[in-house]
């Protein structure tokens, strides 16, 4: 790349950490070339891993200390959260109980569920609500639809709290598929909300096989509240392949490491 095109994608990060989001026709009109062009510095930026392309921009990496919202984590490695989500399909059968979390990831799965029959299907998520009973109107996918009641997280579009707890009490799933926000070879799988790691903690409980689906960039990572070991949890389904160091971490706590590389079929 010309000197110029450098020093523009520099402005970009510059951009980026004051204001911790960019949109491209701003980048534009900024940097006076076209929005071919910006979309061009945005995805060599993003493959750099030096920002997160969006819907209309990008975001910093670094610009949340808590939680994105709903509509921002569904645009952040939609392509790779894809393919985890089919992948994850694949291990569902006909008849079984499952769990679906919310999350962004776990939406992939729900949208992957075309032709299961006689599926019982939990969530605590709207959105992943929502794509089933699309699927089921369509007849394109057979079974009964649970919602876990409870407190309406209208930012993130997830049910949790006491009512949540209590009805899971007497609710007992197959396979639960679970998101969450780090993974630490230390800390062990973190989340950014309390009353959202209960709810993980006690499906893990009630699951006969705990699935953990999550794209590259939580791998590695610590957020505030712990909702499990490593060893709670049956399977990783990843967009990458593990970290060298941790092979023995899996190999001890026996999790099953699944990537969902670009030629998933």
């Amino acid at each position: 790349m010309s000197l110029a095109g450098e020093e523009r994608k520099k402005k970009i990060l510059e951009l980026l950490e004051i204001s911790g989001k960019v949109k491209v026709s701003d980048l534009a009109e900024i940097l006076q070339v076209s929005t071919e062009t910006i979309r061009k510095y945005l995805d060599e930026l993003h493959q750099e891993e030096k920002l997160k392309k969006v819907y209309g921009g990008a975001i910093n990496i670094s610009f949340f200390d808590e939680e994105p919202p709903t509509s921002e984590r569904e645009e952040i490695y939609s392509d790779e959260k894809k393919r985890i989500g089919e992948m994850a399909a694949n291990l569902i059968n006909d008849n079984d109980v499952i769990a679906i979390d919310e999350g962004s990831t776990p939406l992939q799965l729900a949208k992957s569920l075309r032709k299961k029959q006689n599926l019982t299907i939990f969530t605590t998520s709207i959105n992943a609500l929502s794509v089933l009973i699309e699927l089921s109107q369509q007849n394109i996918f057979s079974g009964k639809i649970f919602v876990l009641g409870g407190e309406i997280n209208t930012t993130h579009h997830r049910v949790t709290g006491g009512f949540t707890m209590e009805m899971l009490d007497n609710i007992y799933v197959d396979k639960y598929f679970i998101s969450a926000d780090g993974l630490s070879k230390d800390f062990g799988i973190t989340g950014y909300d309390y009353s959202k790691g209960m709810v993980t903690k006690k499906l893990i409980e009630h699951s006969g096989k705990s699935i953990l689906l999550l794209d590259h960039s939580k791998v590695d990572k610590r957020t505030n509240y712990k909702m499990a070991d490593f060893k709670d949890v049956d399977m990783v389904i990843c967009d990458r392949p593990y970290p060298e160091d941790w092979e023995h971490l899996l190999k001890e706590n026996n999790v099953k490491w699944l990537v969902a590389d670009q030629n998933l079929s």
